[in-house]
């Protein structure tokens, strides 16, 4: 199976964080998980809130676990509240349905893991793991 490497994950936190800066956004955390939801790097810049990792892994792990980019588990969300309560349940917590878990392809399509971003709006931290996908030279898969 294939998944995302050390070197490719730290790769995409660089660059996720410094179009970050690039922004002026308020501090960030990134979280890049393998495609079995196991987090492979993750960084938490200076005066990121508390429960920043908590939202940032939330975010990649609900996208692995649907399939998905978190943009479109939100709008699903919206049209199912209940679906989305039970999986909050059977997942134990660890999914966040809103913009910023973005799923992490190769060249061919096959999933390598997902990246989870938290700490400005939702819309921003889904750029930010939108431009360190790419300049990971992966492709970001952001809806369905």
């Amino acid at each position: 199976m294939p998944t995302i490497s050390l070197e490719q994950a730290n790769t995409i936190i660089r660059a996720a964080l410094a179009e970050g800066r690039a922004r002026n956004l308020q501090p960030l955390t990134v979280a890049v998980l393998d495609p079995g939801g196991h987090l492979v790097a993750l960084q938490r810049e200076d005066n990121s809130g508390i429960l920043r990792v908590e939202i940032a892994t939330g975010k990649a792990y609900g996208a692995l676990g649907m399939g998905f980019g978190s943009r479109e588990f939100v709008e699903r969300s919206q049209k199912t509240p209940a679906f989305v309560g039970a999986l909050t349940v059977l997942s134990q917590g660890r999914l966040v349905p809103v913009p910023g878990g973005v799923l992490i392809r190769d060249a061919s399509g096959a999933l390598l893991g997902a990246v989870g971003i938290s700490g400005d709006t939702s819309e921003q931290d889904e750029a930010c793991a939108i431009k360190g996908i790419e300049a990971a030279g992966l492709t970001p898969q952001v809806g369905a």
